[in-house]
């Protein structure tokens, strides 16, 4: 194949592939301009409700331009952002009890300015609830980008397609992984490294519940991996670390993985070490 053949063949796929993708870039500017307007304290004294509202209108355009990428209907554009912009103040109330959640117990949190200032976590749960919202509304494409983008600022996977409830709390959050499908409550608690995922990955069950239910005031503590559509995590309980879980706990239930440690002195160790890697 010449490189001219090769180059128009790319053409004409980026072109085809690309008509319905929204702008990278652009994508992210959105969830950073959102994101600092809903959360960044205003320290300018010449910052007044006139410069707010023309930084809100800032947004609502990126928002429009970043639709009609996707949509290409002026009308349906304007809908979509509309009532993005309508759900927009209940996402943040929700948002304020994740923060609330967060200095409440985590000792090392000394403010809500802390929490929105220097917690991957937060931004990891405001990114997906902005995106979750987005995926409400049938946009595509859109949420998935902005979900990455939060994934690889913070190592913090949510999907968009997740309900998650109320004071949502993630603590540290790096190598988290929550499925499409995972159903999350009010008052959950996470800690780094907890997967919550499918059991089969097929194809054909792309519509299907693949992942957990996660009912209200369960802490899941890090590296503890919950599996399976089927399996649902009763309300109260507390999941140990470390756990391999693929089947329904009751609630106030506690799930912990029985180790043994053994700590060799000058004195030789009773049994042989077989080491297996």
């Amino acid at each position: 194949m010449s490189n001219y053949t090769f180059l128009d063949r790319l053409y004409q796929q980026n072109y085809q592939e690309g008509f319905d993708v929204p702008d990278k870039h652009l994508g992210i500017d959105f969830i950073e301009g959102i994101f600092s307007f809903l959360f960044t304290p205003i320290k300018e004294k010449q910052e007044t409700k006139e410069s707010l509202k023309r930084r809100y209108s800032n947004i609502q355009n990126t928002l429009s331009t970043l639709l009609f990428d996707i949509i290409h209907d002026e009308e349906i554009v304007e809908q979509n952002a509309a009532l993005f912009f309508d759900r927009l103040p209940a996402l943040y109330e929700i948002l304020l009890t994740d923060a609330a959640a967060v200095v409440q117990f985590d000792p090392a949190a000394t403010s809500l300015s802390e929490v929105f200032l220097a917690y991957p976590g937060f931004f990891a749960t405001a990114v997906y609830r902005i995106a979750h919202q987005l995926q409400q509304q049938n946009i595509t494409t859109l949420p998935r980008l902005l979900s990455e983008y939060a994934h690889s600022k913070t190592g913090i996977d949510i999907h968009p397609g997740a309900k998650i409830g109320s004071h949502f709390f993630i603590d540290h959050g790096t190598g988290i992984v929550i499925g499409e499908t995972t159903s999350i409550g009010n008052h959950v608690k996470l800690y780094q490294g907890v997967t919550i995922g499918a059991l089969n990955v097929r194809k054909e069950l792309a519509k299907a519940k693949r992942h957990p239910t996660i009912e209200d005031n369960v802490i899941i503590y890090s590296g503890a991996t919950i599996l399976g559509g089927d399996t649902v995590i009763g309300h109260n309980s507390i999941i140990g670390g470390n756990v391999w879980l693929t089947q329904s706990v009751a609630p106030y239930a506690v799930v912990y993985q029985k180790s043994e440690i053994v700590i060799r002195d000058k004195f030789p160790l009773p049994e042989p070490l077989n080491f297996i890697i």
